[in-house]
């Protein structure tokens, strides 16, 4: 392709990126960067969504509003800082 020996690294990684996001067929899914974790984090993704009062069912949901699908993103993210931070703080 281009030589990547004059950019940035940050612009090595955006290219990266770039070149990795094409027409894949799990262009939607989220990637999991530690595999083992995954059933863990759809454990946590239904578990805020009964507490959110929103109906998630397994398999497809696209159906979904988006601020839904937000609302229960966000709070996993939430949660997720929440458990790094008090890991970090040795609790």
């Amino acid at each position: 392709m281009y030589n990547n020996a004059n950019q940035t690294p940050m612009q090595q990684q955006q290219n990266q990126f770039q070149q990795g996001s094409g027409s894949s067929s799990n262009s939607n899914q989220s990637r999991v960067v530690v595999p083992e974790a995954r059933q863990a984090l759809d454990n946590m993704k239904y578990e805020i969504a009964g507490e959110l009062g929103i109906n998630l069912k397994k398999g497809y949901n696209g159906d979904m509003p988006s601020r839904q699908a937000g609302y229960i993103g966000g709070y996993m993210v939430k949660r997720l800082i929440e458990q790094a931070e008090r890991g970090m703080a040795g609790q």
